[in-house]
């Protein structure tokens, strides 16, 4: 074998000192019809936004977690950061 094209034993490895356990922070969104906007929430963040759209709330709150994290979770790696959504809204009737 080519001693060029030999790996080390830990090739392929990733560096477990650069490795970051996931943090899933968990956003409750509920759709509010009167005003036409998803309300959502994390305590955990702690944080809240409204928006149109899930997608533009998910936005919103993955802006505002990014901004809180060093304040309010000091040693978080950023990279290491989901968001989990749950959505509520009323079924709408097909009459």
């Amino acid at each position: 074998m080519d001693a060029g094209l030999e790996s080390a034993p830990d090739a392929g490895k990733r560096d477990e000192a650069t490795m970051s356990k996931p943090v899933i922070f968990t956003v409750s969104a509920v759709w509010d019809a009167d005003a036409g906007v998803w309300s959502g929430h994390c305590d955990e963040i702690p944080a809240a936004a409204d928006a149109p759209t899930l997608d533009e709330l998910l936005a919103k709150m993955e802006a505002i977690t990014l901004d809180l994290l060093p304040d309010n979770h000091p040693g978080v790696d950023p990279a290491a950061v989901f968001l989990q959504i749950t959505a509520l809204r009323e079924a709408l009737s097909a009459a």
